[in-house]
């Protein structure tokens, strides 16, 4: 059963876990369970989508229960107009606080600005050798994007050469084997942990927020880091 986080009569949040589409898709055909189904089951009410969460990423999904509400939350999330703050565990020491703006390319080359700001939580240097170093060192980093594109978090830090753990796609698949093999850990270390816009219909100010999953969880526990 989802975990709802949020429920009105026109609003419903769920905190999506890792590895669950939000719905049926071409590319990922060897999925059998989508989080737009389980919700309409479990609350027996249709529901839409009104933003988008890559598979591999957990936390807050946002879906409308009309469609006045889904038009006007997919107009705040494409005017930028919503907050999203997202935890993740990178690669190495980030800097206290970072903005990245580098234009990232839509899939028919298309550039689009893109504009990233993080600040670092906590950094962790464990025992355990990597490469030619003695020790690995992550960094837990609370990220907002300002602007929404593709992969952009994933994109970001792989541009600045901190990429998230588990990211298979962007990230280093070195340290993707480190953690499957010695801790069998395939999560991709990316959570969407708090999201805030304007309410559709009654326009209050709506903050929600939503705890990590307990593989990410286990993860900060083995490397030392207490969120």
């Amino acid at each position: 059963m989802l975990e709802i986080l949020y429920q009105d009569d026109h609003l419903v949040a769920i905190n999506k876990p890792h590895g669950l589409l939000v719905h049926q898709s071409s590319i990922a055909r060897d999925a059998t369970e989508f989080a737009l189904q389980m919700l309409r089951d479990q609350i027996n009410m249709h529901v839409s989508p009104v933003h988008r969460l890559d598979r591999k990423t957990g936390g807050i999904l946002l879906f409308a229960l009309n469609k006045d509400a889904e038009v006007q939350m997919h107009q705040q999330f494409m005017n930028n107009q919503t907050t999203k703050t997202y935890l993740a565990v990178v690669r190495g020491f980030t800097p206290d606080e970072m903005e990245i703006d580098y234009p990232l390319a839509k899939e028919n080359g298309t550039i689009q600005e893109a504009f990233t700001r993080f600040k670092t939580l906590q950094k962790t240097e464990i025992s355990v050798p990597f490469g030619k170093h003695d020790t690995s060192r992550y960094s837990l980093v609370e990220a907002t994007p300002k602007t929404g594109r593709m992969h952009q978090l994933r994109r970001h830090f792989s541009h600045i050469l901190h990429p998230i753990i588990g990211d298979r796609t962007h990230g280093c698949n070195k340290q993707n084997k480190l953690f499957l093999e010695k801790w069998d850990m395939t999560t991709m270390l990316l959570h969407a942990s708090q999201l805030s816009f304007t309410h559709p219909i009654t326009s209050k100010f709506i903050t929600i927020n939503a705890k990590v999953h307990p593989e990410f969880q286990r993860t900060l526990n083995f490397i030392n880091i207490n969120l």
